[in-house]
């Protein structure tokens, strides 16, 4: 079942022939399940919002998070079961989207363009315009954007420059649209700016200039001798020992030392 008023209802209608018949209310959006209607009682997420009545569920005040799958399970006293489902779709307009478009870019980079709406239920499309005209998905498709290069994803609202081109700048904004109406971003204007390969040269220079200063310094301490390796002096004594026949009085300690 849809939905667009503040209220939903749920129809439960289990056989009248169930013994003290014990009902439960379960809801499931997407993996989680939550309890609505348990031992006789509402859980608390739904105390204040819900009204459980003979054969069914109402739901009051429901939003876009209440979306998604309403189950009743009933037990007869005697083992018996019964299961009936049914399916909520909230329907939604959506908000104002914000249109997320970088301000600066270079012409042969890449630049995406986001579209956010995360209010609207279905979840809407999305579509782009550049100065107020609307871009197609095939940009070869249109005179206007033939020379363009860039793709649209209707469903996440992301806009793809690849490469950017010089005539790619200009005032762009997104629009979000599903069955309950559309909305339109603020428009945000995107510059593209060329590569300065000057600049980018021209600091190449000068960064090897500052290597070549750098190594020619280097290189002329070590020749001045300001820098370099160290020279250490060491001296190696050897002993003679006297031999045997020599007397005490005649023995001398001879040294040699090598430098």
């Amino acid at each position: 079942m849809s939905s667009s008023s503040s209220d939903a209802e749920f129809r439960c209608n289990y056989p009248g022939n169930f013994q003290s018949p014990r009902v439960e209310w379960k809801f499931t959006s997407g993996t989680d399940a939550t309890l609505v209607y348990y031992d006789g009682e509402l859980t608390a997420p739904y105390k204040n919002r819900a009204v459980v009545f003979p054969q069914g569920l109402r739901l009051n005040s429901v939003s876009r998070k209440d979306s998604g799958e309403y189950a009743c399970e009933v037990t007869g006293k005697d083992g018996s079961y019964f299961e009936y489902k049914s399916q909520l779709t909230v329907l939604v307009p959506p908000s104002v989207p914000t249109a997320q478009v970088p301000t600066s870019v270079s012409t042969g980079s890449t630049a995406t363009l986001f579209c956010i709406e995360n209010d609207g239920s279905p979840r809407p499309t999305f579509a782009w315009y550049k100065n107020k005209v609307l871009m197609p998905e095939n940009p070869k498709a249109s005179p206007t954007f033939q020379n363009s290069s860039y793709t649209i994803d209707v469903k996440t609202g992301q806009l793809r420059f690849n490469p950017v081109m010089k005539s790619d700048a200009g005032e762009f904004y997104c629009e979000a649209t599903n069955s309950q109406g559309k909305q339109v971003s603020e428009a945000v204007r995107m510059e593209v700016n060329d590569v300065n390969v000057g600049g980018i040269v021209a600091a190449v220079i000068v960064s090897l200039l500052i290597l070549g200063l750098i190594a020619f310094g280097i290189w002329f301490a070590y020749h001045r001798g300001y820098i370099g390796s160290e020279y250490l002096s060491c001296k190696k004594v050897i002993y003679s020992q006297p031999s045997e026949t020599r007397s005490d009085k005649n023995f001398q300690q001879t040294s040699s030392f090598l430098v």
